[in-house]
């Protein structure tokens, strides 16, 4: 059964409907702009350094201060080369995920579908971990051949394989069942962790302990060079996801309604699919698994300021990027001078609102 709240914004295709809260969601995104500048100098000022914001708005706006107000080399080494690619790196992710859930959501026509529930980040992390574990011996050419891109691809690998399989057989006749996604998603799930376990078996020593740290969820490892390897792939992913809108806004209606709307529906389902599997593949090989992201930033938008897509993805990339850096701020902060790891924060602050959702939604979303 397709929920309201998703099919709603079909309405706006045609012309101006009796909810109209598009005025309402441009100022939310304005709103959002300001909270993620808020958030970029708080990540970048939290920690063992004594840089604060003004010491650092100063160094970006004039270079040089006077003395009492500028960075040390100390804090400028910490905060350009440590926190920065953080930083940036938080946001790409953060972005990504929430993204990536609001499309699923419009894809599957469900608001509990997200990348994490439903197995997608699994086969992503399967796919980096093989790299990871195998890459020195078995997959030895495959990685010299790729070079630095061998994780992020292995990872969308295994998130589109996973999206593909989830999709065929949670859809028939054009009607996707929510409960068939997801104990398909839980299967695939389960499946590729225990596949990530045998792998986790063979690692030595020093595998285990990135990879134990590494599936709880974390952006310590945050370089330029990786930065410069999954970016451009998160980046090409987010900038194609707008376009989609229009289509997810008439995919509320079921399929064959939408291609009378004149909707391209299996190019659109293919370009969601691929595009989901990139964003998500990428983050999950740069920043292990962090969940509940995709499907709290969606649903929490949607209702502020509806479920038009041409809105909601936008709005998702800027919360998402925000949440997540604050999610990363406590991660450092709550335990310094150790690190949490952020999947751990992010699940204990999702999971009730996950919680909540199913809750609110048991008479609307038959299982």
């Amino acid at each position: 059964m397709v929920d309201q709240s998703i099919a709603g914004p079909v309405k706006g295709m045609t012309g101006t409907s009796e909810g109209d809260r598009s005025g309402r969601a441009r100022i939310v995104i304005l709103l959002l702009c300001l909270g993620l500048v808020t958030a970029v100098l708080l990540s970048l000022t939290s920690g063992a350094s004594d840089a604060s914001a003004v010491n650092v708005i100063g160094d970006w706006l004039f270079g040089t201060v006077p003395d009492d107000a500028a960075l040390s080399a100390r804090d400028s080494l910490i905060v350009y080369d440590i926190r920065l690619p953080r930083v940036i790196l938080g946001m790409l992710v953060g972005a990504a995920l929430a993204v990536s859930g609001a499309v699923m959501q419009g894809l599957f026509r469900n608001p509990l579908a997200d990348p994490g529930l439903i197995g997608v980040s699994a086969g992503s992390s399967l796919g980096a971990v093989a790299v990871i574990v195998l890459g020195a011996t078995v997959l030895a050419p495959v990685t010299a051949w790729v070079g630095t891109l061998a994780l992020p691809l292995a990872a969308f690998c295994g998130g589109l394989a996973t999206t593909l399989v989830l999709y065929q057989v949670a859809t028939r006749r054009g009607q996707t069942s929510v409960a068939t996604m997801l104990l398909a998603g839980i299967a695939l799930a389960a499946l590729a962790m225990a596949l990530t376990g045998i792998l986790i078996f063979m690692a030595d020593d020093r595998q285990l302990r990135d990879l134990t740290f590494w599936q709880l969820g974390s952006l310590g490892g945050a370089t330029w060079a990786k930065i410069a390897s999954v970016g451009p792939i998160i980046v090409l992913a987010l900038a194609a996801m707008p376009f989609l809108a229009r289509g997810l806004n008439a995919l509320a209606l079921g399929e064959a309604t939408a291609g009378h709307l004149g909707i391209p529906v299996q190019r659109l389902k293919y370009t969601a699919i691929i595009g989901v599997s990139a964003a998500v593949g990428a983050s999950v090989a740069v920043s292990g698994g962090i969940g509940f992201v995709g499907i709290v930033v969606p649903h929490l938008l949607r209702l502020l300021i509806g479920p038009d897509n041409r809105y909601l993805l936008p709005a998702s990339a800027l919360l998402g990027a925000s949440l997540l850096l604050l999610a990363d701020a406590v991660a450092r902060t709550i335990v310094a001078p150790a690190e949490l790891p952020i999947g751990i924060v992010t699940a204990i602050a999702g999971a009730p609102f996950f919680l909540w959702i199913l809750l609110r939604k048991r008479g609307v979303v038959d299982l």
